[in-house]
């Protein structure tokens, strides 16, 4: 569904919901409850953040090693899907605490939601947050987004790359890892790799990279398809059609059917490109949102 179709949905234009989304919410429910997804998300990755800095600014070894492979306490391993299913194509045995790592991470995220990894843990995602906001202060209207799919394209291609080679191809130029590094140990190519996706976000491809590109996020997805935890429109009939949920949406074409009602579908958001960040919650005056769970087919 493209963004005609949902503009089409909305009845209003894209560049008049990009305009000020969230301040009808924050004159209805005060500033605090209109940002408290967001706040409790840069929360989350700040705390994430921290852990993995402690040991090398100040030898607090609580959490070892990356987002893609990590060790917390000592004890607890938990490892990126992605990264174990190109170690697999590389036909290289795995460890069995990274299987054990595995398997802790995929019975997290299938019940929570693949793609709550690239809202509330990635760091990337500050940077495409920040580069949605940019693009709508500055009102850029240019730029189109590839399409969706050719996440699981390069999600195939890495795997097959890895497998020719015989490495984690993906490894080396991840804007995940490389984010991270560039925040902790600084560096021209890893602050580089960050610069490439914000501009990209900003200037080619609205939202572009997470939800078009990264074949992290293609993976968790595949994770979390059939996840629990949901988004809801349940109070689609106090919808006023002021588009603001559709203006900071991450993935906005999963919006319009449950919150539209249309045949066969019912409120809860299903798709597995949702990445349950909640800014829908936030930003909508009438509270039409709600976080709930897949069975729950309530509609008010």
């Amino acid at each position: 569904m493209n963004d005609q179709v949902i503009s089409r949905s909305f009845g209003i234009s894209r560049a008049a919901a990009a305009k000020a989304p969230g301040r009808e919410a924050v004159a209805m429910k005060g500033w605090l409850r209109a940002h408290r997804f967001l706040l409790l998300r840069r929360l989350s990755q700040l705390s994430i953040f921290a852990l993995f800095l402690l040991g090398p600014l100040a030898c607090i070894w609580l959490v070892k090693g990356n987002l893609s492979s990590s060790l917390t306490l000592g004890v607890l391993p938990l490892t990126d899907p992605f990264v174990l299913a190109q170690v697999l194509a590389t036909r290289h045995a795995p460890e069995a605490s990274a299987l054990i790592g595995v398997a802790i991470v995929i019975a997290f995220y299938a019940t929570v939601g693949g793609r709550v990894f690239c809202s509330w843990v990635c760091p990337v995602n500050v940077v495409t947050d920040a580069a949605a906001w940019l693009r709508r202060k500055l009102r850029i209207t240019t730029g189109r987004a590839p399409r969706g799919s050719l996440r699981y394209w390069l999600l195939g291609a890495v795997l097959l790359a890895s497998a020719i080679t015989g490495h984690t191809v993906w490894e080396a130029v991840n804007p995940v890892s490389m984010t991270q590094r560039a925040l902790i140990f600084g560096g021209t190519v890893a602050w580089g790799a960050v610069a490439a996706v914000f501009l990209f976000d900003l200037l080619i491809a609205p939202r572009g990279w997470c939800g078009h590109v990264c074949p992290v996020g293609a993976s968790y997805a595949l994770v979390g398809h059939r996840s629990l935890l949901r988004v809801s429109a349940r109070h689609s009939s106090r919808c006023n059609d002021c588009a603001d949920c559709y203006a900071v949406c991450p993935e906005p074409q999963v919006i319009v059917l449950p919150l539209k009602g249309k045949a066969g579908h019912g409120p809860v958001i299903t798709d597995s490109a949702c990445t349950n960040c909640g800014r829908c919650i936030d930003v909508c005056g009438p509270d039409v949102f709600t976080l709930t769970h897949r069975f729950d087919s309530r509609r008010d």
